[in-house]
């Protein structure tokens, strides 16, 4: 299948869970087991439809980097066991080590939290040619310190910035910051990948069953499922803040892995098919060089 056609499918794929204008968003309109046309027996056809995907990706991902000019930042949120770390894994297999950076953020350090709480991402932005990878990002200082007023204590801001106001001028500045990234060249795409609270729980009794899994569990898991109302709030607030046509939000049904990650592949197929990439072309004196070049490498020994 050619490039062109496959961004085609990539973009009718995804577009269903692509937000670009929160008034209307409510997380509850979002099934988290939704698969669109797909069956479970069309499990098969999904994976095969992955793997098309990344290759698409790699031929994309190559001219991104040629090129030297766009950059991406992808970023996932998503609560715990939805499956982030499995998505990154499998969308971006194919992917140019070279020209992929990841970052996880977790609790900040002393060093980070005696900076503003977009210092630390902002540190790792991905250069020009590159697709940076944020798995949780600066969207945690609208979710997780909303719901637990001790991380936003421990930010040791001046009182007096501490209003009710303080959400929304963080939603504001977001939006501001990510559009001054797309102003420079940095496609910006969010992913929230929506889990269930009953799904969420089958996984963590997976992990706590196999012996191979019980790092991944943490006794803070279970005790955050008892903030789940008031994320799924969090959560709503900030995509109905933040989701703009230049740095949209996708909210990914994520209670089926094996749709979860076609769904986010092909939103990052669409990104990267949305910005003309091509391998730079040479002038007529570079081409010269290079012939040169090839007569030297002829006669050489």
């Amino acid at each position: 299948m050619k490039i062109k056609e496959v961004i085609k499918k990539a973009r009718s794929l995804s577009d269903p869970f692509r937000i670009t204008n929160g008034k209307r968003f409510r997380l509850k309109d979002i099934d988290p087991g939704e698969t669109l046309h797909l069956k479970s027996e069309d499990k098969d056809a999904a994976k095969e439809a992955l793997v098309t995907g990344v290759e698409t990706l790699r031929a994309l991902q190559d001219m991104l980097y040629a090129q030297d000019q766009w950059s991406v930042l992808l970023i996932f949120q998503a609560l715990d066991a939805a499956g982030k770390d499995g998505a990154i894994k499998h969308v971006m297999s194919g992917i140019n080590p070279q020209g992929c950076q990841v970052f996880s953020f977790k609790g900040p350090s002393a060093e980070e939290l005696d900076h503003d709480y977009l210092w630390r991402c902002m540190k790792c932005l991905p250069e020009r040619g590159r697709i940076g990878i944020f798995n949780r990002s600066y969207y945690e200082e609208t979710t997780a310190v909303r719901i637990h007023p001790e991380f936003l204590r421990g930010q040791k801001l001046p009182a007096k910035l501490i209003t009710d106001k303080i959400w929304d001028q963080r939603f504001k500045d977001i939006s501001n910051f990510e559009r001054y990234l797309t102003r420079n060249g940095v496609i910006v795409r969010k992913f929230f990948l929506h889990l269930s609270k009953d799904e969420q729980k089958k996984r963590f009794l997976a992990r706590l069953d196999r012996p191979d899994k019980n790092w991944k569990f943490s006794i803070n898991d279970a005790t955050e499922r008892g903030f789940w109302n008031e994320y799924m709030k969090a959560y709503e607030d900030t995509i109905r803040n933040t989701a703009t046509d230049y740095a949209p939000w996708y909210v990914v049904p994520a209670d089926n892995k094996w749709f979860t990650r076609v769904v986010v592949a092909a939103a990052v197929v669409d990104a990267l098919g949305s910005l003309d990439l091509a391998y730079p072309t040479v002038g007529k004196e570079k081409q010269k060089e290079l012939e040169a070049a090839r007569q030297h490498l002829m006669v050489s020994k």
